[in-house]
């Protein structure tokens, strides 16, 4: 039991890096877009009640993770969810309703995000997500994850209509960055942790101007989708690839070395 017990204690909060989180990541990224667009265009909510909506969803999965004692496949991805569908009802209000523009909230974003990662290195000593294993940290790491989130998606806006880019450029510039950064994992000895974090950023506005490729008007330079059809299909994708790709817990590489 007492070897059970200490096996629990070598494990985070959070999955294992691998080909089948990056997959589900990125399908989950994709109905962020699709699902918050279907709450505040399709539904009319407007972005504001959306905005409401998915971050209240987020504060009590957020609440639940924390208090889990390990780690939950579904519940984890329910949270990834609901911050990245919150990003993007979160970007929509300020680039659109506050009139912050594309430009302006990536900016602003950005800038939220760098703090988060500097307080969350400064007090801890580390941002690698292989030490998301105490409250304060998971705390640290949801904060991050869901400016991630919101930057990316004003990020994707900004590449598909500021930039002029339209949804099928900005889907391949994101694309073919990460297929760099890719690269630098493969070929060079940069941070791993610099390198999970800007591969994690870089899915999110990969994800947005995938899903405002699907559910888009054509004459929007979309693919006319119907979002709540799109966002099902995602979300039935995402579920099937719980279940059937395996997943596991990271481990905490302090306490592995120290077993």
């Amino acid at each position: 039991m007492e070897n059970h017990d200490r096996e629990l204690d070598l494990l985070t909060k959070v999955p294992a890096v691998t080909m089948g989180f990056w997959l589900i990541k990125i399908a989950a990224t994709t109905l962020g877009e699709t699902g918050g667009d279907t709450v505040t265009m399709t539904m009319n909510l407007g972005y504001l009640i959306g905005t409401v909506i998915f971050l209240s969803a987020l504060a009590i999965l957020v609440w639940w993770q924390i208090v889990s004692k390990r780690f939950h496949p579904l519940l984890y991805w329910a949270t990834i969810i609901a911050s990245t569908t919150a990003g993007t009802t979160m970007a929509d209000f300020a680039d659109r309703s506050l009139g912050v523009g594309y430009a302006g909230g990536s900016s602003i974003l950005l800038v939220c995000l760098l703090v988060a990662l500097g307080i969350w290195h400064r007090t801890q000593g580390s941002v690698s997500i292989a030490t998301v294993q105490t409250p304060q940290v998971e705390i640290f790491y949801w904060i991050t994850i869901t400016f991630s989130q919101t930057l990316g998606t004003a990020l994707g806006d900004w590449a598909a209509d500021t930039a002029g880019l339209g949804y099928e450029g900005g889907a391949l510039l994101f694309g073919a960055g990460l297929l760099a950064i890719v690269g630098v994992y493969v070929w060079t000895n940069v941070s791993r942790v610099v390198v999970f974090w800007a591969a994690f950023i870089l899915t999110r506005p990969l994800g947005a101007t995938v899903g405002d490729l699907l559910d888009k008007s054509v004459k929007d330079g979309g693919l006319a989708f119907s979002r709540p059809l799109a966002t099902a299909i995602l979300g039935v994708f995402i579920v099937g690839c719980i279940l059937l790709v395996p997943q596991r817990a990271g481990r905490h590489p302090g306490e592995v070395t120290g077993a």
